[in-house]
Protein backbone atom coordinates (compact mmCIF):
# COMPACT_ATOMS: atom_id res chain seq x y z
CA UNK A 1 0.00 0.00 0.00
CA UNK A 2 1.36 3.38 -1.04
CA UNK A 3 0.81 6.14 1.50
CA UNK A 4 -0.12 8.56 -1.29
CA UNK A 5 -3.18 6.35 -1.89
CA UNK A 6 -3.90 5.62 1.76
CA UNK A 7 -5.99 7.68 4.17
CA UNK A 8 -3.81 8.15 7.27
CA UNK A 9 -4.36 11.71 8.55
CA UNK A 10 -1.89 12.13 11.43
CA UNK A 11 -2.11 15.01 13.90
CA UNK A 12 0.76 17.06 15.31
CA UNK A 13 -1.03 18.03 18.51
CA UNK A 14 -2.80 15.86 21.06
CA UNK A 15 -6.56 16.57 21.22
CA UNK A 16 -7.48 18.23 24.50
CA UNK A 17 -10.15 15.67 25.43
CA UNK A 18 -7.86 12.64 25.01
CA UNK A 19 -7.16 11.40 28.55
CA UNK A 20 -5.10 8.23 28.29
CA UNK A 21 -2.11 7.27 26.15
CA UNK A 22 -3.95 4.92 23.81
CA UNK A 23 -6.64 7.52 23.13
CA UNK A 24 -4.07 10.24 22.48
CA UNK A 25 -1.83 8.20 20.20
CA UNK A 26 -4.57 6.48 18.21
CA UNK A 27 -6.14 9.87 17.47
CA UNK A 28 -2.79 11.41 16.54
CA UNK A 29 -1.79 8.41 14.41
CA UNK A 30 -4.96 8.74 12.32
CA UNK A 31 -6.46 5.45 13.50
CA UNK A 32 -9.73 6.59 15.06
CA UNK A 33 -11.95 9.67 15.08
CA UNK A 34 -14.70 10.55 17.55
CA UNK A 35 -18.22 10.62 16.06
CA UNK A 36 -20.13 11.19 19.30
CA UNK A 37 -19.63 10.34 22.96
CA UNK A 38 -18.12 6.86 23.26
CA UNK A 39 -18.46 6.02 19.55
CA UNK A 40 -15.63 6.16 17.00
CA UNK A 41 -14.89 5.92 13.32
CA UNK A 42 -12.15 3.41 12.58
CA UNK A 43 -9.87 4.77 9.89
CA UNK A 44 -7.83 2.46 7.63
CA UNK A 45 -4.82 2.09 9.95
CA UNK A 46 -6.98 1.47 13.02
CA UNK A 47 -9.27 -0.94 11.19
CA UNK A 48 -6.29 -2.98 9.98
CA UNK A 49 -5.20 -3.44 13.61
CA UNK A 50 -8.72 -4.48 14.62
CA UNK A 51 -8.98 -6.95 11.73
CA UNK A 52 -5.66 -8.57 12.63
CA UNK A 53 -6.75 -9.05 16.25
CA UNK A 54 -10.08 -10.36 15.00
CA UNK A 55 -8.37 -12.88 12.70
CA UNK A 56 -6.15 -14.20 15.52
CA UNK A 57 -9.21 -14.57 17.74
CA UNK A 58 -11.14 -16.34 15.00
CA UNK A 59 -8.30 -18.73 14.19
CA UNK A 60 -7.85 -19.75 17.82
CA UNK A 61 -11.59 -20.12 18.47
CA UNK A 62 -11.88 -22.35 15.40
CA UNK A 63 -8.78 -24.26 16.51
CA UNK A 64 -10.45 -24.87 19.88
CA UNK A 65 -13.52 -26.36 18.20
CA UNK A 66 -15.95 -23.44 18.47
CA UNK A 67 -18.39 -22.64 15.64
CA UNK A 68 -18.88 -19.08 14.41
CA UNK A 69 -22.38 -17.61 14.15
CA UNK A 70 -23.71 -14.08 13.76
CA UNK A 71 -26.57 -12.91 15.96
CA UNK A 72 -28.71 -9.78 15.59
CA UNK A 73 -27.57 -6.61 17.31
CA UNK A 74 -31.22 -5.71 18.04
CA UNK A 75 -32.69 -8.08 20.64
CA UNK A 76 -36.32 -8.51 21.79
CA UNK A 77 -37.40 -7.56 25.30
CA UNK A 78 -39.13 -10.91 25.82
CA UNK A 79 -35.88 -12.86 26.03
CA UNK A 80 -34.44 -10.44 28.60
CA UNK A 81 -37.60 -10.67 30.69
CA UNK A 82 -37.12 -14.45 30.91
CA UNK A 83 -33.81 -13.93 32.74
CA UNK A 84 -35.17 -10.97 34.73
CA UNK A 85 -32.38 -8.73 33.41
CA UNK A 86 -34.44 -6.22 31.42
CA UNK A 87 -35.45 -4.01 34.33
CA UNK A 88 -32.07 -4.38 36.06
CA UNK A 89 -30.05 -3.31 33.02
CA UNK A 90 -32.39 -0.35 32.49
CA UNK A 91 -31.99 0.66 36.15
CA UNK A 92 -28.22 0.43 35.79
CA UNK A 93 -28.40 2.70 32.74
CA UNK A 94 -26.64 0.29 30.37
CA UNK A 95 -29.49 -0.76 28.09
CA UNK A 96 -30.30 1.32 25.00
CA UNK A 97 -33.90 0.31 24.36
CA UNK A 98 -36.69 1.54 22.09
CA UNK A 99 -39.91 0.45 20.34
CA UNK A 100 -39.91 -0.61 16.71
CA UNK A 101 -42.62 0.37 14.23
CA UNK A 102 -44.73 -2.59 15.42
CA UNK A 103 -44.63 -1.23 18.97
CA UNK A 104 -42.40 -4.10 20.17
CA UNK A 105 -39.75 -3.23 22.76
CA UNK A 106 -36.21 -4.09 21.72
CA UNK A 107 -32.67 -3.19 22.76
CA UNK A 108 -29.22 -2.80 21.25
CA UNK A 109 -27.23 -5.83 22.34
CA UNK A 110 -24.92 -5.17 25.29
CA UNK A 111 -24.25 -8.94 25.55
CA UNK A 112 -25.73 -12.12 24.09
CA UNK A 113 -26.55 -14.69 26.80
CA UNK A 114 -30.28 -14.59 26.13
CA UNK A 115 -30.14 -14.69 22.34
CA UNK A 116 -27.52 -17.46 22.25
CA UNK A 117 -29.40 -19.58 24.80
CA UNK A 118 -32.59 -19.10 22.78
CA UNK A 119 -30.82 -20.29 19.64
CA UNK A 120 -29.52 -23.45 21.31
CA UNK A 121 -32.80 -24.35 23.05
CA UNK A 122 -34.51 -24.31 19.64
CA UNK A 123 -31.91 -26.51 17.93
CA UNK A 124 -30.44 -28.85 20.55
CA UNK A 125 -32.71 -31.42 22.19
CA UNK A 126 -30.47 -34.39 23.00
CA UNK A 127 -27.26 -35.10 24.88
CA UNK A 128 -26.05 -36.62 21.59
CA UNK A 129 -25.79 -33.09 20.17
CA UNK A 130 -23.47 -31.95 22.96
CA UNK A 131 -20.97 -30.45 23.59
CA UNK A 132 -21.36 -27.33 21.51
CA UNK A 133 -19.56 -23.98 21.60
CA UNK A 134 -20.85 -21.08 19.50
CA UNK A 135 -19.20 -17.71 19.10
CA UNK A 136 -19.61 -14.46 17.22
CA UNK A 137 -17.50 -11.36 16.57
CA UNK A 138 -19.97 -8.51 16.55
CA UNK A 139 -20.64 -4.96 17.71
CA UNK A 140 -22.09 -4.30 21.15
CA UNK A 141 -23.59 -1.17 22.64
CA UNK A 142 -23.65 -0.29 26.33
CA UNK A 143 -25.07 3.09 27.20
CA UNK A 144 -22.24 4.06 29.54
CA UNK A 145 -23.09 7.11 31.63
CA UNK A 146 -19.52 8.41 31.40
CA UNK A 147 -17.76 6.92 28.37
CA UNK A 148 -14.08 7.77 28.61
CA UNK A 149 -10.55 6.76 27.71
CA UNK A 150 -11.25 6.30 24.00
CA UNK A 151 -11.59 2.63 23.08
CA UNK A 152 -10.92 1.59 26.67
CA UNK A 153 -14.43 2.41 27.86
CA UNK A 154 -16.54 3.30 24.88
CA UNK A 155 -20.24 2.81 24.33
CA UNK A 156 -19.95 0.92 21.06
CA UNK A 157 -17.28 -1.77 20.72
CA UNK A 158 -16.38 -4.90 18.80
CA UNK A 159 -16.52 -8.03 20.93
CA UNK A 160 -15.98 -11.73 20.55
CA UNK A 161 -18.48 -13.57 22.73
CA UNK A 162 -18.66 -17.36 22.93
CA UNK A 163 -20.97 -19.70 24.83
CA UNK A 164 -20.44 -23.36 25.63
CA UNK A 165 -23.29 -25.80 26.31
CA UNK A 166 -22.59 -29.10 28.05
CA UNK A 167 -24.39 -32.01 29.66
CA UNK A 168 -22.90 -31.72 33.17
CA UNK A 169 -20.54 -29.68 35.29
CA UNK A 170 -17.55 -31.91 34.60
CA UNK A 171 -17.93 -31.41 30.85
CA UNK A 172 -18.52 -27.68 31.35
CA UNK A 173 -15.23 -27.41 33.24
CA UNK A 174 -13.47 -29.15 30.35
CA UNK A 175 -14.94 -26.52 28.00
CA UNK A 176 -13.87 -23.74 30.39
CA UNK A 177 -10.30 -25.05 30.50
CA UNK A 178 -10.27 -25.29 26.70
CA UNK A 179 -11.31 -21.65 26.35
CA UNK A 180 -8.81 -20.61 29.04
CA UNK A 181 -6.02 -22.23 27.01
CA UNK A 182 -7.30 -20.66 23.78
CA UNK A 183 -7.27 -17.23 25.39
CA UNK A 184 -3.68 -17.67 26.47
CA UNK A 185 -2.74 -18.54 22.88
CA UNK A 186 -4.68 -15.53 21.54
CA UNK A 187 -2.90 -12.99 23.70
CA UNK A 188 0.46 -14.67 23.18
CA UNK A 189 -0.07 -14.45 19.42
CA UNK A 190 -1.04 -10.79 19.76
CA UNK A 191 2.43 -10.21 21.24
CA UNK A 192 1.14 -8.92 24.58
CA UNK A 193 2.42 -9.33 28.14
CA UNK A 194 -0.62 -10.46 30.11
CA UNK A 195 -1.78 -12.36 33.19
CA UNK A 196 -4.94 -14.41 33.69
CA UNK A 197 -6.33 -13.40 37.09
CA UNK A 198 -9.04 -14.83 39.31
CA UNK A 199 -11.97 -12.46 39.25
CA UNK A 200 -15.54 -11.75 40.31
CA UNK A 201 -18.35 -12.85 38.00
CA UNK A 202 -20.25 -9.55 38.28
CA UNK A 203 -23.57 -9.02 36.51
CA UNK A 204 -23.05 -11.96 34.13
CA UNK A 205 -23.41 -14.47 36.98
CA UNK A 206 -21.84 -17.86 37.58
CA UNK A 207 -19.28 -18.98 40.14
CA UNK A 208 -15.95 -19.41 38.33
CA UNK A 209 -14.25 -16.61 36.51
CA UNK A 210 -10.91 -15.34 35.18
CA UNK A 211 -10.03 -11.98 33.68
CA UNK A 212 -7.21 -11.64 31.17
CA UNK A 213 -5.27 -8.50 32.00
CA UNK A 214 -2.77 -6.85 29.66
CA UNK A 215 -0.09 -5.45 31.94
CA UNK A 216 0.40 -1.69 31.59
CA UNK A 217 1.51 1.00 33.99
CA UNK A 218 -1.44 3.11 32.87
CA UNK A 219 -4.00 0.31 33.34
CA UNK A 220 -7.15 1.15 35.31
CA UNK A 221 -7.29 -2.21 37.15
CA UNK A 222 -5.09 -3.16 40.09
CA UNK A 223 -4.04 -6.79 40.38
CA UNK A 224 -1.64 -8.77 42.51
CA UNK A 225 0.68 -11.32 40.94
CA UNK A 226 2.94 -13.83 42.62
CA UNK A 227 6.64 -13.30 41.96
CA UNK A 228 7.31 -17.07 41.94
CA UNK A 229 4.30 -18.82 40.38
CA UNK A 230 1.57 -17.94 37.86
CA UNK A 231 -1.08 -17.06 40.45
CA UNK A 232 -2.66 -13.64 39.97
CA UNK A 233 -5.95 -12.11 41.00
CA UNK A 234 -7.88 -8.91 41.33
CA UNK A 235 -6.85 -7.24 44.61
CA UNK A 236 -10.43 -7.57 45.88
CA UNK A 237 -10.40 -11.34 45.36
CA UNK A 238 -6.78 -12.43 45.74
CA UNK A 239 -6.51 -15.17 48.31
CA UNK A 240 -3.88 -14.56 50.99
CA UNK A 241 -1.90 -17.31 52.70
CA UNK A 242 -3.59 -18.01 56.02
CA UNK A 243 -1.78 -16.51 58.99
CA UNK A 244 -0.84 -19.06 61.63
CA UNK A 245 -2.95 -18.83 64.73
CA UNK A 246 -0.68 -17.75 67.57
CA UNK A 247 -1.21 -19.11 71.06
CA UNK A 248 -0.19 -16.21 73.27
CA UNK A 249 1.19 -16.64 76.76
CA UNK A 250 -1.76 -15.73 79.05
CA UNK A 251 0.60 -13.68 81.19
CA UNK A 252 1.29 -11.41 78.20
CA UNK A 253 -2.36 -10.54 77.71
CA UNK A 254 -3.44 -7.20 79.09
CA UNK A 255 -6.74 -6.69 80.87
CA UNK A 256 -9.54 -5.30 78.71
CA UNK A 257 -10.17 -1.70 79.66
CA UNK A 258 -12.05 1.28 78.32
CA UNK A 259 -10.06 4.37 77.41
CA UNK A 260 -11.38 7.80 76.57
CA UNK A 261 -10.95 8.80 72.92
CA UNK A 262 -13.04 11.98 72.70
CA UNK A 263 -14.03 12.76 69.13
CA UNK A 264 -11.58 10.21 67.71
CA UNK A 265 -13.54 8.17 65.17
CA UNK A 266 -11.04 7.16 62.51
CA UNK A 267 -8.26 4.59 62.82
CA UNK A 268 -5.61 7.24 62.14
CA UNK A 269 -7.03 9.58 64.78
CA UNK A 270 -7.34 6.84 67.42
CA UNK A 271 -3.85 5.46 66.74
CA UNK A 272 -2.29 8.93 66.93
CA UNK A 273 -4.20 9.81 70.11
CA UNK A 274 -3.11 6.60 71.86
CA UNK A 275 0.38 6.80 70.35
CA UNK A 276 0.09 3.36 68.79
CA UNK A 277 0.63 2.11 65.22
CA UNK A 278 -2.46 1.40 63.13
CA UNK A 279 -1.34 -2.25 63.08
CA UNK A 280 -2.33 -2.42 66.77
CA UNK A 281 -5.92 -1.48 66.03
CA UNK A 282 -8.95 -3.31 64.68
CA UNK A 283 -11.78 -1.67 62.78
CA UNK A 284 -15.35 -2.91 62.72
CA UNK A 285 -17.58 -2.52 59.68
CA UNK A 286 -21.27 -3.39 59.64
CA UNK A 287 -23.03 -4.78 56.56
CA UNK A 288 -26.48 -5.98 55.55
CA UNK A 289 -26.63 -9.26 53.68
CA UNK A 290 -28.97 -11.91 52.34
CA UNK A 291 -28.87 -15.20 50.49
CA UNK A 292 -31.44 -13.81 48.05
CA UNK A 293 -30.49 -11.58 45.11
CA UNK A 294 -33.52 -9.36 45.73
CA UNK A 295 -34.26 -9.82 49.44
CA UNK A 296 -37.30 -8.67 51.32
CA UNK A 297 -36.65 -6.65 54.48
CA UNK A 298 -37.32 -9.72 56.65
CA UNK A 299 -34.55 -11.64 54.87
CA UNK A 300 -31.82 -9.05 55.50
CA UNK A 301 -29.32 -9.77 58.29
CA UNK A 302 -26.61 -7.61 59.89
CA UNK A 303 -23.02 -8.79 60.22
CA UNK A 304 -19.87 -7.26 61.70
CA UNK A 305 -16.66 -7.58 59.68
CA UNK A 306 -13.37 -7.04 61.55
CA UNK A 307 -10.06 -6.26 59.85
CA UNK A 308 -6.78 -4.88 61.12
CA UNK A 309 -6.72 -1.09 61.24
CA UNK A 310 -4.31 -0.67 58.33
CA UNK A 311 -6.10 -3.24 56.15
CA UNK A 312 -9.03 -2.77 53.77
CA UNK A 313 -12.07 -5.03 53.79
CA UNK A 314 -12.69 -6.83 50.48
CA UNK A 315 -16.46 -6.93 50.10
CA UNK A 316 -16.39 -9.78 47.59
CA UNK A 317 -14.52 -11.92 50.12
CA UNK A 318 -17.02 -11.09 52.85
CA UNK A 319 -19.82 -11.97 50.45
CA UNK A 320 -18.19 -15.33 49.73
CA UNK A 321 -17.54 -16.06 53.44
CA UNK A 322 -21.21 -15.36 54.21
CA UNK A 323 -22.56 -17.26 51.21
CA UNK A 324 -24.39 -14.04 50.36
CA UNK A 325 -25.95 -13.11 47.02
CA UNK A 326 -26.71 -9.56 48.18
CA UNK A 327 -24.49 -7.34 50.32
CA UNK A 328 -24.26 -3.65 51.09
CA UNK A 329 -23.02 -1.37 53.87
CA UNK A 330 -25.62 -1.06 56.60
CA UNK A 331 -27.53 2.21 56.87
CA UNK A 332 -26.31 4.56 59.61
CA UNK A 333 -29.66 4.47 61.42
CA UNK A 334 -29.62 0.64 61.58
CA UNK A 335 -26.03 0.61 62.85
CA UNK A 336 -26.72 3.13 65.62
CA UNK A 337 -29.93 1.37 66.65
CA UNK A 338 -28.66 -2.21 66.64
CA UNK A 339 -24.90 -1.99 67.27
CA UNK A 340 -23.54 1.31 68.53
CA UNK A 341 -22.34 4.80 67.55
CA UNK A 342 -20.37 5.18 64.32
CA UNK A 343 -16.66 5.53 64.91
CA UNK A 344 -16.79 3.48 68.11
CA UNK A 345 -18.10 0.12 66.87
CA UNK A 346 -16.82 -3.20 68.20
CA UNK A 347 -17.83 -6.82 68.77
CA UNK A 348 -18.13 -6.60 72.58
CA UNK A 349 -21.65 -5.92 73.91
CA UNK A 350 -23.41 -4.60 70.82
CA UNK A 351 -27.00 -3.47 71.38
CA UNK A 352 -28.29 -6.61 69.64
CA UNK A 353 -26.68 -9.95 68.84
CA UNK A 354 -24.81 -9.74 65.53
CA UNK A 355 -22.58 -12.34 63.85
CA UNK A 356 -18.88 -11.42 63.89
CA UNK A 357 -16.67 -12.34 60.91
CA UNK A 358 -12.97 -11.81 61.62
CA UNK A 359 -10.08 -11.59 59.15
CA UNK A 360 -7.27 -14.13 59.53
CA UNK A 361 -4.73 -11.40 60.28
CA UNK A 362 -6.41 -10.72 63.62
CA UNK A 363 -5.73 -14.30 64.71
CA UNK A 364 -2.09 -13.41 65.36
CA UNK A 365 -2.79 -10.14 67.18
CA UNK A 366 -2.97 -9.46 70.88
CA UNK A 367 -3.75 -6.50 73.13
CA UNK A 368 -5.28 -4.50 70.30
CA UNK A 369 -7.52 -1.43 70.29
CA UNK A 370 -11.12 -1.61 69.06
CA UNK A 371 -14.41 0.23 69.47
CA UNK A 372 -16.47 -0.16 72.66
CA UNK A 373 -19.93 0.61 71.24
CA UNK A 374 -20.05 3.71 73.43
CA UNK A 375 -19.46 7.33 72.46
CA UNK A 376 -15.93 8.70 72.84
CA UNK A 377 -14.40 5.46 74.13
CA UNK A 378 -12.45 2.49 72.82
CA UNK A 379 -11.25 -0.76 74.33
CA UNK A 380 -7.54 -1.27 74.85
CA UNK A 381 -5.95 -4.65 75.60
CA UNK A 382 -8.54 -6.51 73.53
CA UNK A 383 -8.01 -10.15 72.56
CA UNK A 384 -10.25 -12.23 70.37
CA UNK A 385 -11.70 -15.49 71.75
CA UNK A 386 -11.15 -14.15 75.28
CA UNK A 387 -13.15 -10.94 74.94
CA UNK A 388 -15.42 -11.92 72.05
CA UNK A 389 -16.08 -15.08 70.09
CA UNK A 390 -15.80 -14.82 66.29
CA UNK A 391 -18.60 -16.44 64.34
CA UNK A 392 -16.03 -17.25 61.69
CA UNK A 393 -12.36 -16.60 60.90
CA UNK A 394 -11.94 -15.94 57.18
CA UNK A 395 -9.81 -14.23 54.55
CA UNK A 396 -11.56 -10.85 54.38
CA UNK A 397 -8.92 -8.30 53.44
CA UNK A 398 -7.72 -6.76 50.20
CA UNK A 399 -4.34 -8.15 49.17
CA UNK A 400 -1.26 -5.94 49.41
CA UNK A 401 2.27 -6.07 48.06
CA UNK A 402 4.46 -8.44 50.09
CA UNK A 403 1.61 -10.73 51.20
CA UNK A 404 2.47 -14.42 50.99
CA UNK A 405 1.04 -16.26 47.96
CA UNK A 406 -1.46 -18.97 48.95
CA UNK A 407 -0.44 -21.23 46.06
CA UNK A 408 3.29 -21.55 46.58
CA UNK A 409 3.81 -20.48 50.20
CA UNK A 410 3.03 -22.80 53.07
CA UNK A 411 3.41 -23.36 56.78
CA UNK A 412 5.09 -26.48 58.18
CA UNK A 413 2.39 -27.81 60.50
CA UNK A 414 4.78 -30.08 62.42
CA UNK A 415 7.47 -27.53 63.25
CA UNK A 416 5.40 -24.36 63.01
CA UNK A 417 8.04 -22.86 60.73
CA UNK A 418 6.94 -20.61 57.92
CA UNK A 419 8.35 -21.17 54.45
CA UNK A 420 8.15 -17.92 52.53
CA UNK A 421 8.21 -18.67 48.83
CA UNK A 422 6.14 -16.45 46.53
CA UNK A 423 4.95 -13.01 47.57
CA UNK A 424 2.59 -10.60 45.86
CA UNK A 425 3.59 -7.72 43.63
CA UNK A 426 1.13 -5.00 42.70
CA UNK A 427 0.61 -4.52 38.97
CA UNK A 428 -1.66 -2.43 36.80
CA UNK A 429 -3.64 -3.97 34.00
CA UNK A 430 -6.25 -3.49 31.29
CA UNK A 431 -8.94 -6.14 31.18
CA UNK A 432 -9.27 -7.45 27.61
CA UNK A 433 -10.95 -10.82 28.13
CA UNK A 434 -13.12 -12.63 30.63
CA UNK A 435 -14.14 -16.28 30.94
CA UNK A 436 -17.05 -17.42 33.14
CA UNK A 437 -18.50 -20.73 34.19
CA UNK A 438 -22.22 -19.93 34.28
CA UNK A 439 -23.66 -23.26 35.36
CA UNK A 440 -27.43 -23.39 34.75
CA UNK A 441 -28.22 -19.75 35.58
CA UNK A 442 -29.51 -18.88 32.12
CA UNK A 443 -30.62 -22.31 30.91
CA UNK A 444 -32.84 -22.76 33.97
CA UNK A 445 -34.32 -19.28 33.68
CA UNK A 446 -35.06 -19.79 29.98
CA UNK A 447 -36.12 -23.44 30.27
CA UNK A 448 -33.34 -24.43 27.88
CA UNK A 449 -33.11 -28.21 28.34
CA UNK A 450 -32.00 -31.40 26.62
CA UNK A 451 -32.85 -35.05 27.12
CA UNK A 452 -30.19 -36.97 29.00
CA UNK A 453 -29.28 -40.62 28.37
CA UNK A 454 -32.08 -41.73 30.71
CA UNK A 455 -34.62 -39.48 29.00
CA UNK A 456 -34.73 -36.85 31.73
CA UNK A 457 -35.00 -33.17 30.82
CA UNK A 458 -31.85 -31.41 32.06
CA UNK A 459 -30.75 -27.75 31.82
CA UNK A 460 -27.58 -27.05 29.84
CA UNK A 461 -24.41 -26.37 31.81
CA UNK A 462 -23.06 -23.18 30.27
CA UNK A 463 -19.89 -21.14 30.01
CA UNK A 464 -19.41 -17.62 28.65
CA UNK A 465 -16.21 -16.25 27.10
CA UNK A 466 -15.67 -12.65 25.96
CA UNK A 467 -12.85 -10.66 24.36
CA UNK A 468 -13.08 -6.93 23.68
CA UNK A 469 -11.45 -6.87 20.26
CA UNK A 470 -11.27 -3.08 19.97
CA UNK A 471 -10.18 -2.88 23.60
CA UNK A 472 -7.25 -5.19 22.84
CA UNK A 473 -6.03 -2.61 20.31
CA UNK A 474 -6.13 0.15 22.94
CA UNK A 475 -4.51 -2.07 25.58
CA UNK A 476 -1.69 -2.91 23.17
CA UNK A 477 -0.93 0.80 22.84
CA UNK A 478 -1.11 1.34 26.61
CA UNK A 479 1.54 -1.37 26.98
CA UNK A 480 3.64 -0.54 23.91
CA UNK A 481 4.56 3.10 23.38
CA UNK A 482 7.25 5.66 24.03
CA UNK A 483 7.51 9.46 23.87
CA UNK A 484 7.49 9.36 20.05
CA UNK A 485 4.43 7.20 19.51
CA UNK A 486 3.07 3.66 19.28
CA UNK A 487 5.26 0.53 19.15
CA UNK A 488 2.96 -2.13 17.71
CA UNK A 489 3.67 -5.82 18.34
CA UNK A 490 4.22 -7.16 14.84
CA UNK A 491 1.29 -9.65 14.79
CA UNK A 492 -1.29 -6.87 15.20
CA UNK A 493 0.54 -3.95 13.60
CA UNK A 494 -1.35 -2.28 10.73
CA UNK A 495 1.67 -3.15 8.57
CA UNK A 496 4.78 -5.11 9.49
CA UNK A 497 7.29 -3.13 7.40
CA UNK A 498 7.50 0.52 6.34
CA UNK A 499 9.55 1.41 3.27
CA UNK A 500 10.30 5.09 2.77
CA UNK A 501 12.33 7.43 0.64
CA UNK A 502 14.35 10.20 2.23
CA UNK A 503 15.18 11.83 -1.11
CA UNK A 504 12.09 12.01 -3.33
CA UNK A 505 13.88 14.32 -5.77
CA UNK A 506 16.39 11.59 -6.69
CA UNK A 507 14.98 9.24 -9.38
CA UNK A 508 17.46 6.46 -8.58
CA UNK A 509 16.48 6.57 -4.88
CA UNK A 510 12.77 6.46 -5.67
CA UNK A 511 13.36 3.56 -8.08
CA UNK A 512 15.27 1.62 -5.39
CA UNK A 513 12.50 2.22 -2.85
CA UNK A 514 9.88 1.14 -5.42
CA UNK A 515 11.80 -2.07 -6.01
CA UNK A 516 12.12 -2.82 -2.27
CA UNK A 517 8.40 -2.27 -1.84
CA UNK A 518 7.43 -4.51 -4.75
CA UNK A 519 9.80 -7.31 -3.71
CA UNK A 520 8.56 -7.32 -0.11
CA UNK A 521 4.98 -7.42 -1.36
CA UNK A 522 5.84 -10.32 -3.64
CA UNK A 523 7.27 -12.19 -0.61
CA UNK A 524 3.95 -11.85 1.20
CA UNK A 525 5.08 -9.14 3.61
CA UNK A 526 2.46 -6.64 4.80
CA UNK A 527 4.24 -3.45 3.75
CA UNK A 528 3.39 0.24 3.66
CA UNK A 529 5.35 2.50 1.31
CA UNK A 530 5.72 6.15 2.33
CA UNK A 531 6.13 7.63 -1.13
CA UNK A 532 4.92 11.10 -0.15
CA UNK A 533 6.79 14.18 -1.33
CA UNK A 534 7.52 15.30 2.22
CA UNK A 535 10.65 16.17 4.15
CA UNK A 536 12.54 13.20 5.62
CA UNK A 537 12.15 14.53 9.17
CA UNK A 538 8.37 14.76 8.75
CA UNK A 539 8.26 11.16 7.51
CA UNK A 540 10.43 9.91 10.36
CA UNK A 541 8.10 11.51 12.93
CA UNK A 542 5.04 9.94 11.31
CA UNK A 543 6.81 6.58 11.16
CA UNK A 544 7.54 6.63 14.89
CA UNK A 545 4.02 7.85 15.71
CA UNK A 546 2.29 5.13 13.69
CA UNK A 547 4.61 2.50 15.15
CA UNK A 548 5.21 0.00 12.35
CA UNK A 549 7.75 -2.53 13.72
CA UNK A 550 10.38 -2.44 10.95
CA UNK A 551 11.48 0.44 8.74
CA UNK A 552 13.69 0.51 5.65
CA UNK A 553 14.73 3.95 4.49
CA UNK A 554 16.39 4.69 1.16
CA UNK A 555 18.40 7.93 1.24
CA UNK A 556 20.63 9.42 -1.46
CA UNK A 557 23.88 9.55 0.52
CA UNK A 558 23.82 5.99 1.82
CA UNK A 559 22.33 4.53 -1.35
CA UNK A 560 25.30 5.97 -3.24
CA UNK A 561 27.40 3.66 -1.05
CA UNK A 562 25.15 0.69 -1.91
CA UNK A 563 23.29 0.50 1.40
CA UNK A 564 19.93 1.41 2.95
CA UNK A 565 19.06 2.06 6.59
CA UNK A 566 17.05 -0.58 8.47
CA UNK A 567 15.57 0.25 11.88
CA UNK A 568 13.69 -1.68 14.55
CA UNK A 569 11.01 0.58 16.04
CA UNK A 570 10.99 -1.06 19.49
CA UNK A 571 14.73 -0.91 20.16
CA UNK A 572 15.61 2.00 17.85
CA UNK A 573 18.56 -0.12 16.64
CA UNK A 574 19.67 0.96 13.16
CA UNK A 575 21.81 -1.04 10.74
CA UNK A 576 23.10 -0.40 7.24
CA UNK A 577 22.37 -3.21 4.79
CA UNK A 578 22.40 -3.80 1.09
CA UNK A 579 18.89 -3.73 -0.39
CA UNK A 580 18.94 -7.52 -0.80
CA UNK A 581 20.03 -8.02 2.81
CA UNK A 582 17.42 -5.52 3.99
CA UNK A 583 14.71 -7.63 2.36
CA UNK A 584 16.05 -10.78 4.03
CA UNK A 585 16.31 -8.89 7.37
CA UNK A 586 12.67 -7.80 7.18
CA UNK A 587 11.41 -11.25 6.15
CA UNK A 588 13.34 -13.03 8.92
CA UNK A 589 12.10 -10.63 11.61
CA UNK A 590 8.48 -10.80 10.48
CA UNK A 591 8.48 -14.59 10.20
CA UNK A 592 9.85 -14.87 13.72
CA UNK A 593 7.27 -12.42 15.08
CA UNK A 594 4.36 -14.13 13.36
CA UNK A 595 5.30 -17.70 14.28
CA UNK A 596 2.25 -19.41 15.80
CA UNK A 597 2.92 -21.04 19.20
Amino acid sequence: MRLTRFHAPTLKETPADAEVVSHQLMLRAGMIRLVHRGCYDFLPLGLRVVRKIENIVREEMDRAGANEVLLPMVQPKELWVETQRWDRYIQEGLLAHFKDRSDHEVCLAPTAEEVMTDLVRKDVQSYKQLPINLYQIHWKFRDEIRPRFGLMRGREFLMKDAYSFDRDQKAAYVAYDGMFAAYKRIFQRCGLAFRPVEAATGAIGGNKSHEFQVLAETGEDTIVACNKCEYAANVELAAIAKDMKVEHDPASLEALKKVATPGKKTIDDVAAFLQLPATSTVKTLVYQWSKDEKPADKDVVLVMALVRGDHTLAEEKLKKALGAKWLKAAAEADVVEKVGPLGYLGPVNPKTKVDVFVDFAIAGMKNFVMGSNADDTHYQGANHTRDFTPTKLADLRTAQAGERCPRCSYDDKETGAKAKLGTFEIKRGVEVGHVFYLGTKYSTAMKATFKSENGKEMPFEMGCYGIGVTRVAAAAVEQNHDKDGIIWPAPIAPFQVLVMTASVDKPEVVAAADKLYEELKAKGIDVLYDDRAERAGFKFKDADLIGIPYRICVGAEKFAKGVVEAKIRRTAVEVELTPADAIAWAIDNVKRDLAIP
